[in-house]
């Protein structure tokens, strides 16, 4: 198969592979890159793959950053562009069911081809525009089939972050997974046991932002690769909801984790453990935290200004799309955003009196009794019974509060 006339994307890198090729090398597009060439979809990074080793890539341009030459991958800069170029490999021994053991630099396209996942992403493509096809990659796209590389057992042994990006790929594209594939990832779910949680959370995550995330959460529920994810066994079920609502549905961060804890049916302190699981960030887990109290308030009608305070307008906007998806429409966004925009402080640093001024002003000893004092303060203001002005909070202090609390 000959691909007439190339994307600009690719035609700006024609030279580097002219330059390779000049010196008495091969070099191909491969992967991720020609796929998406295929199903002309958006292009993203260009890779490209060659059989000169990285110490004859840094010889024939100029300029070079060594990105990963471990395993044989040089950054080329040229152009204003920057272009990976890797070493045609082979690899072995992989004892973390990650990475492995032992590359070794090779000059045959084929041996490079045959090391990767899926027949899809093993495909290369010439500098006259020829696609190279070892695997009948090309059919499994017109197909819509997601199939390992030769053995899929050896495939996810070799590296089992694999099988995620399999349920992931079945998101992104819609594609089903081929039958022996898809039972090599049943019986190896538990692998996933050996992988870290950071690149698991990023599979994940890209999947439920996938334009088919519905058949990929299936898939992955399926594949029982569910059940080796923190906090998931237990709740499949739940994820069956949640690919039930999530169809043609597009969810940012916060709105993935706030749509899981809710469907979990989590507590604020469930969140925030379940998300340390995940190493989320701690940002992102008080978002979340924020978020699923707004769901929680669309679905029980019990929104007061007190709820307000605590959170903020990125909170409410994921709060209220997850209990929309979820079926809950008491409040819309908009009136979520007045009723907030319409308090007179949005969180207690707002307050126009401190602490230190009321132990000051008003005599009393540093204590709990401080905070007791600032938090009856925030809710008189934001009830609208004292504005927030230095002088005025303090007589109302005075006068209605400091009788009300007991040492």
């Amino acid at each position: 198969m000959k691909i007439e006339t190339l994307p600009k994307e690719f035609e700006d890198a024609r030279n580097v592979l002219e330059t390779i090729e000049s010196a008495g090398y091969q070099a191909y597009f491969v992967g991720g890159c020609v796929r998406d060439l295929l199903l002309k979809r958006n292009l993203h990074d260009i890779d490209i793959a060659t059989s000169a080793y990285p110490e004859e890539i840094k010889k024939i341009f100029p300029k070079t950053v060594d990105t990963g030459i471990k395993h044989g991958t040089v950054t080329v800069l040229q152009d204003k562009n920057s272009y990976e170029i890797t070493t045609f490999r082979t690899e072995s021994g992989y004892q973390d069911y990650r990475r492995p053991d032992k590359v070794t630099f090779v000059r045959q396209l084929s041996d490079d081809l045959k090391r990767r996942d899926f027949t899809i992403n093993a495909l290369a493509l010439d500098i006259h525009g020829q696609i190279i096809d070892l695997f009948n990659g090309i059919n499994d796209l017109n197909q819509h089939v997601i199939r390992a590389v030769g053995n899929p057992n050896e495939r996810f042994n070799e590296d089992a972050l694999r099988m995620m990006r399999a349920v992931r790929f079945s998101s992104q594209l819609g594609f089903d997974i081929e039958n022996e594939t898809f039972l090599a990832i049943k019986n190896y779910a538990y692998l996933l046991n050996k992988i870290s949680i950071e690149r698991i959370r990023d599979e994940f995550l890209k999947l439920m932002q996938g334009r088919y995330a519905q058949k990929g959460l299936t898939q992955m529920i399926q594949t029982e690769l569910a059940r080796y994810c923190p906090g998931f066994d237990g709740h499949l079920i739940d994820m069956s909801t949640i690919a039930s609502l999530i169809k043609n549905k597009k969810m940012n961060e916060i709105e993935i984790w706030t749509m899981v804890a809710y469907h979990f049916g989590f507590s604020e302190q469930d969140t925030n453990h379940f998300l340390r699981e995940w190493k989320v960030s701690n940002k992102e887990i008080k978002l979340t935290e924020c978020a699923l109290k707004v769901v929680y308030a669309q679905q029980n009608y019990q929104i007061t200004g007190d709820l307000l305070l605590n959170l903020n307008k990125e909170s409410i906007i994921a709060g209220v799309h997850v209990a929309q998806i979820s079926g809950f429409h008491y409040w819309s966004l908009d009136k979520w955003l007045l009723n907030y925009n319409d308090l007179p402080i949005h969180n207690k640093n707002e307050l126009d009196i401190t602490g230190t001024d009321i132990i000051q002003k008003l005599n009393i000893e540093p204590g709990p009794k401080i905070g007791k004092i600032l938090d009856k303060t925030v809710g008189a203001v934001i009830n609208k019974k004292v504005k927030n002005n230095f002088d005025l909070l303090l007589s109302y202090i005075k006068e209605h509060i400091l009788n009300d609390l007991v040492d």
